[in-house]
């Protein structure tokens, strides 16, 4: 049984680093989502981003912002339906120009960055004429300025919200984590504290089974 124990601590203090070393899970993202409209006033995650989605006549675009899993299925959803009729049934259609809803939701304050307040509650919606080439991004920027985008043209604010950030990282307590930060790391780039302590954990372990190796040869 004595000669269990070594072993046993040794392989114990190898999980305790592991788990010490591994990052944060990430409970999702926060960011604008980009959904199309779909029969019923439903919505469907959308397989485009909105500078190469080219919506047709009679289409409903919209946008959310949350902290979402990164995942179609777990993203919030705009809270108004998607409907045409309720958005642009009183703008009157024009020859060579199409029609298209927009439903623009900046979500709940428990998602705001930090310092920032939501613009308004309710879902804000506008009805876009266009030129029957333009895209969702052109119909954004015809009804909803300012628009904001990043260096990989993701959107990053619409109207102005938020002023600050773009698709960050969230760790499960709440706070932003930068994505690119590597396993194990700080974020000046030494061992993290967690690893340093399991390190220090395995080595206390290593020597108590050398000694008791020791021990039992005398």
């Amino acid at each position: 049984m004595r000669r269990r124990l070594p072993a046993a601590g040794l392989v114990l203090g190898i999980v305790l680093t592991l788990l010490a070393a591994a990052p944060a899970l990430a409970a999702g993202y926060r960011y604008w989502s980009f959904w199309d409209g779909a029969a019923g006033g439903q919505w469907s995650y959308a397989t485009q981003g909105p500078s190469l989605a080219r919506p047709a006549d009679g289409s409903v675009q919209g946008f959310r912002f949350a902290v979402s899993k990164d995942a179609a299925a777990e993203a919030a959803k705009p809270r108004a339906a998607a409907d045409f009729e309720a958005v642009c049934g009183a703008t009157a259609p024009v020859e060579g120009r199409k029609r298209v809803a927009l439903v623009i939701d900046f979500g709940v304050q428990a998602d705001a960055p930090t310092g920032e307040v939501v613009p308004q509650e309710a879902p804000r919606t506008a009805c876009a004429q266009l030129a029957p080439e333009a895209t969702t991004a052109e119909a954004l920027a015809a009804v909803a300025k300012p628009l904001r985008y990043n260096s990989a043209a993701l959107l990053c604010a619409i109207s102005g919200y938020p002023q600050h950030g773009c698709g960050e990282q969230m760790a499960e307590t709440g706070a932003a984590q930068a994505s690119a930060e590597p396993s194990g790391s700080a974020p000046g780039g030494g061992p993290s504290a967690g690893l340093l302590v399991g390190i220090a954990a395995v080595a206390v372990l290593a020597a108590a089974g050398v000694w008791q190796s020791r021990r039992r040869r005398r």
